[in-house]
C-alpha cells in the first residue's frame, strides 16, 4: 500500500516541480519531508511537471515507504507532514491505494486554470500569482476568445499548440472543456483535457489573447490546427498565471 494526496504548491520559489540537483524543486522539498517524518527515504511520485513559476491547487502525489506500510492513518498524514514542509508547499485529502496504482499513468485527465490579470495598472496581491496584461479586452473581445475556443474543443492534433522540440509519441488529445470567464479584472481560463503536450495551456491562452486583440481571427483557429505549424498559433503565456487545478481518476 502507498499514500495518494492532494497537493497544493506556490511555485514562484521552485524551479519546476521535477527533482534535479542544486536547485529547488518541489518534488526534493517533499523528499525531505517525507523522509523527516518516517525517518527513511521514500519514493514520493507526482502526477505531473510544472514548469519554474507555476503552481498547484490540486496536483495529486504517492508516497510509498520501502516496506509497503502505512505507519500512520492516511486522514492524519497532511497534519503530520505539515512541520516539515514550507509555508508555500501543503498537502491534503490524503487516501490509501494499493501498490498497483499510478499517480501519472492511471489519470484519465486534468484541469488547469490560468489567471489573467487585465487592468492598466498592477495589482500587488496578483503578483507572480497572474499574468499581468494592462491592454484592455472589452466585451467584444472576451466574446472572440469564446468563440475561438469553441473550435479548440474535441480531439485534435495539438502540434500548433506545442512547444517545438518536445518528444511524445503522439500530438492527438482531447480537449473536453475550454471556458473563458471575466471575475472583474480577472480573466480566468478554465482548460479540462485527457492530457496536455508541453506549454499546451500556455499556447492557448497566448493565442485566445491574440484573438481578443484581433492579431487571429476565431475563424482561423481549425487550419491552424490543421497546419501542425507552431509559428501560426499565438504566443506563449507566461508561467506564473498557471496552476494545476485538479486530477481526475476512475472511482
Amino acid at each position: 500500500m502507498k499514500y495518494l494526496m492532494c497537493l497544493r504548491y506556490v511555485g514562484t520559489n521552485f524551479c519546476g516541480s521535477q527533482i534535479q540537483p542544486s536547485v529547488r524543486t518541489v518534488q526534493g522539498v517533499l523528499n525531505d519531508a517525507f523522509e523527516a517524518l518516517f525517518g527513511v527515504r521514500c519514493m514520493v511520485t507526482s502526477c505531473s511537471r510544472t514548469d519554474s513559476g507555476v503552481h498547484a491547487n490540486g496536483a495529486t502525489l504517492t508516497v510509498a515507504l520501502p516496506d509497503g506500510t502505512l505507519p500512520i492513518p492516511p486522514e492524519r498524514l497532511p497534519i503530520a507532514v505539515m512541520p516539515h514542509l514550507p509555508p508555500d508547499v501543503g498537502v491534503y485529502g490524503a487516501t490509501a491505494v494499493p501498490d498497483s496504482f499510478h499517480v501519472r499513468h492511471d489519470a484519465q485527465g486534468k484541469e488547469y486554470v490560468y489567471l489573467l490579470y487585465n487592468s492598466p495598472v498592477r495589482n500587488p496581491f496578483y503578483e507572480n500569482r497572474a499574468w499581468f496584461y494592462p491592454r484592455p479586452i472589452d466585451g467584444e473581445g472576451l466574446e472572440r476568445m469564446k468563440e475561438a475556443a469553441g473550435h479548440l474543443l474535441g480531439t485534435h492534433d495539438f502540434a500548433a499548440l506545442m512547444a517545438q522540440g518536445s518528444p511524445v509519441a503522439t500530438t492527438v488529445r482531447t480537449l473536453q472543456g475550454l471556458r473563458v470567464l471575466r471575475e472583474g479584472e480577472l480573466i480566468r481560463f478554465e482548460v479540462e483535457a485527457d492530457g496536455f503536450l508541453y506549454n499546451m495551456v500556455r499556447i492557448i491562452v497566448g493565442t485566445l489573447v491574440e484573438v481578443a486583440a484581433g492579431r487571429i481571427s476565431p475563424e482561423e483557429i481549425p487550419d491552424i490546427l490543421a497546419s501542425c505549424d507552431r509559428t501560426r498559433a499565438g504566443m506563449t503565456a507566461p508561467p506564473e498565471g498557471l496552476y494545476l487545478n485538479r486530477v481526475f481518476y476512475t472511482k
